[in-house]
């Protein structure tokens, strides 16, 4: 009996010593790493690294050849790109077709990021009277997306979209979630896994700047405008111009390249010399291009088929380059608003009107930062959205959050005629706050 008796005070002495071990540990590690889950990652080779993947705009472009060329990105602050590398971040800065729709550019997108030839989808190029197929990239610019690192750590991007970006971004992220039944139904086990879906954790975090969620009612004035002069179709009139341009200024590489490939129209020196043609072709894509989905109707009909994804953070920043008039009903331009942008942000300030789709443009439309309102910029409309506040734990996915609304017009927040210091800020705040709520 006493020997028992020994034996049942040893077990209970060991149960203590084991019970204050683990106590000890669930105090210390978190003391020491901050976490259980940074503790894991140490454990594993640390936490992974998201990319970071900057999208541009409109007429825009990104790095050709590994090389940022009259950066787009950063402008007259100087290369974005290199000043995000230097601190230490993964950044990748890829070109998509500067006029195409966002359907296009966000496959074209998909294809750079995995390295692959791009698809455009059956069912969408036989819709639109396009190629199937686009351009090889032989090289990944994350090379590892969507694998599992360092403990099982998924690989994650942030998307960060300016201008028309934005609506790529948020198909990208829409899309590897939930693919697309028509090009699931056109091509079985040949479909793009661009278009499978369940790939929701493959991204992280979307972020839109001065993005035209709901349109832009600059669209409606150049419609107005176009009627006015006798013009029936002022979509054709901006191809027709923006054609005739790309032929006068001459084949100059990355600022000439319409990446319009799957119409048969590349860089000016294309395979479509003849520019009538080239603007007929695109034509025949029944507004398969960017100038119908930048308008408030073409963007109605493109928010029907982009939601947001449950797991992905949502971010909204919108600048404002406007104040209200003294003299001028309305909102005008601050004097220091980029000059060309000057005569739009005074045109916006004061339109009110309503769309053929019967989408009214009020004076709540008004107040706009050159070439977007400032409504438009903040969420699209319908989606769940929130202020974004000051206590990040509070963050939640699957909703926009709306920033507060900065001063500064459509090109400050690429850092066009902006202060060096303050466009770095801002962008290390950005990607400081998106690690922040991992």
């Amino acid at each position: 009996m006493e020997k028992k008796s020994h034996v049942r005070v040893w077990i209970a002495i060991v149960v203590c010593v084991l019970a204050a071990a683990i106590l000890t540990g669930a105090i210390a590690i978190p003391m020491r790493y901050g976490s259980y889950k940074q503790f894991w990652y140490d454990l594993h080779g640390g936490e992974v690294q998201y990319p970071v993947v900057l999208v541009h705009g409109l007429g825009g472009w990104g790095e050709r050849d590994g090389e940022d060329i009259a950066q787009y990105w950063g402008a007259t602050t100087g290369s974005l790109a290199a000043y995000l590398r230097e601190e230490g971040h993964t950044v990748c800065v890829p070109s998509v077709g500067p006029y195409s729709s966002t359907w296009d550019r966000t496959c074209e997108l998909y294809a750079q990021l995995t390295g692959t030839t791009v698809d455009y989808g059956e069912a969408h190029a036989k819709a639109h009277n396009h190629l199937r197929y686009g351009r090889t990239y032989d090289t990944a610019l994350v090379p590892n997306w969507g694998e599992k690192e360092n403990g099982g750590q998924r690989i994650r991007i942030n998307l960060i979209g300016h201008s028309f970006g934005g609506a790529t971004v948020r198909m990208l992220a829409s899309l590897l979630a939930n693919g697309d039944e028509a090009e699931k139904a056109a091509t079985g086990q040949q479909t793009s896994p661009l278009f499978t879906g369940g790939k929701a954790d493959w991204v992280f975090s979307v972020t839109t700047l001065c993005a035209p969620h709901n349109g832009s009612q600059l669209t409606c004035i150049v419609d107005d405008l176009g009627s006015l002069a006798g013009i029936d179709n002022t979509t054709d009139l901006a191809v027709d111009l923006l054609f005739k341009a790309v032929k006068q200024n001459g084949d100059s590489g990355a600022f000439n390249d319409l990446m319009l490939d799957q119409f048969g129209v590349g860089t000016n020196s294309g395979d479509q010399d003849d520019v009538s043609d080239a603007i007929k072709t695109i034509e025949s894509a029944g507004n398969d291009h960017a100038f119908y989905e930048l308008s408030p109707d073409g963007a109605a009909q493109l928010n029907k088929r982009i939601g947001t994804v449950d797991g992905v953070y949502y971010f909204s920043y919108a600048y404002s380059t406007t104040k209200e008039g003294t003299i001028l009903r309305g909102m005008v331009p601050e004097t220091n608003t980029l000059p060309v942008l000057y005569p739009l942000a005074l045109t916006m300030g004061s339109y009110t009107g309503t769309t053929a789709g019967g989408i009214e443009i009020d004076e709540s439309w008004q107040d706009n930062d050159g070439l977007v309102g400032v409504v438009s910029a903040q969420f699209p409309t319908g989606d769940a959205h929130a202020e974004l506040p000051d206590d990040l734990s509070l963050i939640e996915t699957g909703l926009w959050y709306v920033a507060p609304t900065r001063r500064g017009d459509h090109g400050t927040v690429v850092g066009l005629n902006a202060d060096t210091t303050e466009t770095h800020q801002f962008y290390d705040a950005l990607l400081g706050m998106l690690q922040a709520i991992r």
